[in-house]
C-alpha cells in the first residue's frame, strides 16, 4: 500500500463514522460514555481542529504512524474536555459570540436648542 492511499485508509475510516463512539473504537481510545454523551460535539469539533492543523503532516507517513497521531488527536481533545467546559474551550460560534464584550455604546448628545 502506498503513503497516499494509507493515509487516505484511516482518514476514509474516520469519515465513514458515525457517532463519536465509532472514533474511540476505531482508534482504540479508552472513554467514560457519561462524558461522550454530554461533549461529543465538542470532542469531535477540537479533533478537527487538530487534523486540519497536521493535515499536511500526514504526506508520507505509514497507515500506523496516521492512525497513531490520530488517536492522539482524538486523546487530546478528549482531555481539554475532562479539563474544562464546553463554555470554557468555545470550539463553535455560537459559544464564542455569547461571550463577545458588548460594543460600548457612544451616548447621543443632544443640545439643549434642540429640545425646545
Amino acid at each position: 500500500m502506498t503513503n497516499a492511499s494509507a493515509a487516505g485508509g484511516m482518514l476514509d475510516k474516520l469519515n465513514k463514522a458515525s457517532s463519536a463512539e465509532d472514533f474511540f473504537a476505531i482508534l482504540g481510545v479508552d472513554y467514560d460514555p457519561k462524558v461522550v454523551s454530554v461533549v461529543r460535539l465538542h470532542i469531535l469539533r477540537r479533533m478537527g481542529q487538530y487534523l486540519v492543523g497536521a493535515k499536511e503532516e500526514f504526506a508520507g507517513l505509514s497507515e500506523e504512524d496516521i492512525a497513531a497521531r490520530c488517536k492522539s488527536f482524538l486523546e487530546q481533545a478528549y482531555a481539554d474536555f475532562l479539563e474544562k467546559s464546553p463554555l470554557d474551550e468555545r470550539v463553535f460560534k455560537v459559544l464564542k459570540d455569547a461571550v463577545k464584550p458588548a460594543e460600548p455604546k457612544t451616548p447621543q448628545l443632544i443640545t439643549l436648542t434642540t429640545l425646545k
